[in-house]
This record gives C-alpha cells, structure tokens and sequence, in this order.
C-alpha cells in the first residue's frame, strides 16, 4: 500500500538513537551529524520504491557530503515477516549499492517511532542545529522509475539546508511502502 509522508513538522529538533550499523559498529546521532546538515533516511531492502531510486540515494548522499552534509539509513521493518529486510540482508544491501553512509538496524522499531517515520523511503532534511527543514520525495517517480530532469528534490533541498539553514516552503510529500511493523 503506497503512503505519502506528513508536511515537514519545520524546526522539529532530530532524535538521538544509538542503533547497529551493518559494519557492526554502535552509531549515534552525533556521529552522523554534518557541519551543514543531515539527513536521516528510513529506507529498507525490499521496497519496490526505495529500489527505484537507491543508485540516486547513494549519489545524492556522496554530494551532499561535499557540501558538509552526513546521512545516515535506518531500516526499520520486520524481519521475521519480512525476512528480505533481515540484519545480513541489510549487510548485503549495503554492499551491492556501495553505500557511503551508515547503514543502521532499528530492531524494536522505537527510533523510526520516534521521527513518526511512515514509509521506505521516508527523508528528514536537518539543518546544522538539528532542526527539521525537509520532510519530502527524493525526485518524481512515474511507474516507479525515476524522472530525471536536473537534480533531485532532495539534493536541491538539502543544499539550500546547507547554504541558509532553511529548507524550502514547498516541498512534495515522498511516497513509498508503509514500515513493516512488528506485532505488538
């Protein structure tokens, strides 16, 4: 079922979390914070929409990195109904995409709880204080293939971020697959 992200909650400060990344390392928010920005991403494996545009994730991510902006992935679902989503599918993930940004496991799912993340992929656009500027789409898909005129929605917001510390007033909800959770 396709879900759009809420508007961009401006000035909503980022969560801290400490979850294991598929280099089995322990990351914490403030490793992953940037100079000029980060960008927390909920994405996971199987989502037909994050593969769609995981080859324009990872590009975005190595750009933006140029720009003083860190990024860091949460996977989310549940692996044992979603067994594609498991902890070494996430590993081989991040091989197969060569990601440059940490890649993290959020097992009890409280962390994408507490950013109120809906879907894979869902981006939250931080500005160098940690305040929420960007709640939207990577770029327009159509059929589920990207459309690529100029730079992505995401890249475009996130060097705003970092250039004035605000994101835009307009921004286009990102859709995707609802997080996959787990049985309470």
């Amino acid at each position: 079922m396709q879900i759009k992200t809420p508007i961009c909650d401006f000035g909503q400060a980022a969560k801290s979390f400490e979850l294991k990344s598929t280099n089995s390392e322990i990351i914490k928010l403030n490793d992953v914070k940037g100079k000029n920005g980060t960008l927390v991403m909920f994405i996971c494996n199987h989502c037909p929409y994050v593969k769609a545009v995981i080859k324009d994730i990872v590009e975005d991510c190595k750009n933006l990195e140029k720009l003083g902006i860190k990024a860091v992935a949460i996977s989310a679902n549940d692996p044992v109904n979603f067994p594609a989503d498991s902890f070494e599918n996430m590993i081989k993930f991040t091989k197969e995409h060569q990601f440059n940004f940490p890649y993290l496991f959020d097992e009890t799912q409280k962390v994408a709880k507490s950013y109120d993340a809906v879907c894979t992929p869902d981006f939250f656009g931080y500005n160098n204080n940690l305040e929420l500027q960007y709640r939207g789409r990577i770029r327009e898909l159509e059929n589920l293939k990207p459309v690529r005129a100029g730079d992505s929605d995401l890249f475009n917001a996130m060097k705003q971020i970092a250039e004035t510390g605000k994101g835009p007033e307009e921004q286009v909800p990102s859709l995707g697959c609802g997080i996959k959770w787990l049985d309470s």
